[in-house]
């Protein structure tokens, strides 16, 4: 068989096995994203899960005209201090998560539980 054919063949196979895949995977909550670094997979975790605020941060959030949709952006952007967590702490692991609203340095401390994540707080650090 020639050179040719056979990568007519290989690609052609490989084509359908593409348009199967997404086929399949399409509407799942099935996801591609490169997410094997630490800070990745619990961003992942917490994502996953039922946010809730404490009290402390929706007064914060309310004081300082903080909408959902910035938490949420830090949540997926964001990242973790291990330094100033307690991934080991049990029921609940307790993370330092930092990003950035509106060029402040901002950090939340997200307790992390099986079911659910609590935000007990948000602050800006500089």
């Amino acid at each position: 068989m020639q050179l040719l054919k056979r990568f007519g063949y290989y690609f052609g196979g490989f084509a359908i096995g593409l348009v199967l895949l997404a086929f399949f995977l399409n509407g799942r909550k099935a996801s591609c994203k490169f997410d094997y670094g630490p800070d990745a997979r619990v961003l992942k975790s917490i994502n996953s899960k039922q946010l809730i605020y404490s009290i402390e941060a929706q007064d914060f959030m309310k004081n300082k005209s903080i909408d959902t949709t910035q938490i949420n952006y830090i949540l997926y952007k964001g990242d973790i201090n291990f330094s100033k967590s307690e991934s080991r702490k049990k029921p609940c692991g307790i993370y330092f998560v930092e990003g950035e609203i509106e060029q402040k340095e901002t950090a939340l401390i997200i307790e992390n539980c099986k079911e659910k994540a609590f935000i007990k707080t948000i602050k800006f650090t500089n």
